[in-house]
């Protein structure tokens, strides 16, 4: 029973200031930057997550020394495909497609076999999508059947190549733009709209980066070849953990909430769009600049009155980690919400689309899904009062954590299985969650 949680109890009102853990997508990127760059780069606030720990574990097995105690993370990168690699490596990416999908892209220089596996989880997913492209430079990539394991064995030849990323995934992109780094030419990158962490960090670090932004892409063109110099970086908070709790102030009584230096980078700012549109009282304070990155003080105070939202499928990619919260809102809106073209949803580590929707018809709320689109019939009097179980969803940090969520402000007595999901994105949740007074 260690690994199951129950809650019979809603949050009370609450008035409080937090601290959130850095951002998982920049803990991983700086990692793995890092590595390449020629000298000692330091990190503070890194993200103690298995995903995090998984990367710093591969790039150790690839001969990366790195020095990590409670205050910081220092990596001794030696340059571009600096690593010391033995025969036949193998690298266990854990729950992390991050990791899985990017780290490829620093080994198409390597010229011994590196098999990349993951958890049942990650084993699921789709990874044709970074081994195509990443062929094109003179890698070659053995999958099964597009899934994990991923043999990998490089090149010492590589040539710059030309991409269309048509899925709007910013981890297919980046996993090009890495192998761009250490690749003679200029290689060139048709994106469609998605997270722009990697060019942001391009850009500060300098590396041959020029970016042509359009309404529905962005151009990217890498000259390779720079030299990485090494750099430090204090990671700000991750917007998508502070999301569980942007909607938990939003749906429960009388509350307000500060959360501290948050990232919000406008490729990952869709669900303070969102949850605005619908009524949700949001407001940025003392936003500044760091290493690339905008970042600012997020105030949310609670509404007893949300709209619904024919949402607007030009928002989906800047809110894709975020739609399971966002259901619940329209759960408890006035009226009929609306999403299309969601199926990335069904390419995470759940099926989240489907599983947003078995959530939903567990408290009660009707709702339509197809293969990727949900139609959702909110109920502003929403509150429940019977038994729900939570279980079998694969792990899935974010319904594990949209699960807590939902029992603290709806009512009802839940029991949740796998708690220990959290260890993937957001180890401290729970004790996070507790400080704002719910009883768990």
């Amino acid at each position: 029973m260690k690994n199951i949680i129950n809650i019979s109890e809603s949050i009370e009102p609450f008035k409080k200031s937090i601290q959130i853990e850095g951002d998982k997508s920049l803990s991983i990127r700086w990692a793995l930057l890092a590595s390449q760059a020629t000298g000692k780069s330091i990190s503070k606030n890194l993200l103690m997550s298995d995903d995090v720990i998984n990367t710093l574990n591969c790039l150790k097995k690839l001969g990366v020394k790195i020095i990590l105690n409670k205050k910081k993370c220092e990596i001794l990168g030696k340059g571009l495909n600096g690593f010391n690699l033995k025969k036949k490596i193998i690298l266990n990416a854990g729950n992390s497609g991050t990791l899985a999908r990017l780290l490829p892209g620093l080994l198409v220089h390597t010229n011994k076999e590196i098999i990349i596996k993951g958890d049942k989880s990650l084993s699921k997913r789709d990874f044709y999508r970074i081994s195509k492209p990443l062929e094109k430079f003179g890698a070659n990539f053995t999958t099964n059947n597009g899934k994990l394991p991923l043999k990998i064995k490089g090149t010492d030849s590589a040539k710059p190549i030309k991409y269309f990323e048509t899925k709007g995934s910013a981890q297919c992109k980046s996993s090009v733009m890495l192998a761009a780094l250490n690749t003679k030419g200029t290689t060139e990158i048709k994106a469609r709209k998605s997270r722009d962490h990697s060019e942001s960090l391009f850009k500060y670090l300098n590396l041959g980066i020029k970016v042509k932004k359009t309404k529905y892409f962005d151009f990217i063109k890498i000259n390779g070849k720079k030299i990485i110099k090494p750099f430090n970086y204090k990671i700000p908070t991750d917007i998508s953990s502070s999301a569980f709790f942007i909607v938990l102030t939003a749906l429960s009584k009388k509350s307000k909430l500060k959360i501290k230096s948050v990232n919000i980078n406008p490729t990952r700012i869709g669900i303070l769009k969102i949850l605005k549109k619908m009524g949700v009282k949001i407001i940025i304070k003392n936003e500044k600049v760091l290493k690339g990155e905008k970042i600012g003080d997020l105030h949310i105070s609670s509404n007893n009155s949300l709209k619904p939202i024919d949402c607007s499928p030009n928002l989906n990619s800047s809110a894709i980690d975020e739609f399971l919260l966002i259901f619940l809102v329209a759960a408890k809106a006035n009226g009929v919400s609306r999403f299309r073209k969601l199926s990335e949803l069904n390419q995470k580590e759940s099926p989240r689309l489907n599983w947003g929707s078995k959530l939903l018809r567990k408290i009660g709320i009707k709702n339509v899904v197809t293969k990727d689109s949900i139609k959702i019939y909110g109920n502003p009097n929403l509150y429940l009062n019977k038994n729900i179980t939570i279980k079998n969803f694969l792990k899935d940090h974010r319904v594990f954590m949209t699960s807590v969520v939902a029992a603290l402000v709806f009512g009802g007595n839940w029991k949740i299985y796998d708690k220990d999901s959290i260890k993937t994105s957001f180890p401290s949740f729970l004790t996070k969650i507790r400080e704002l007074g719910a009883k768990i």
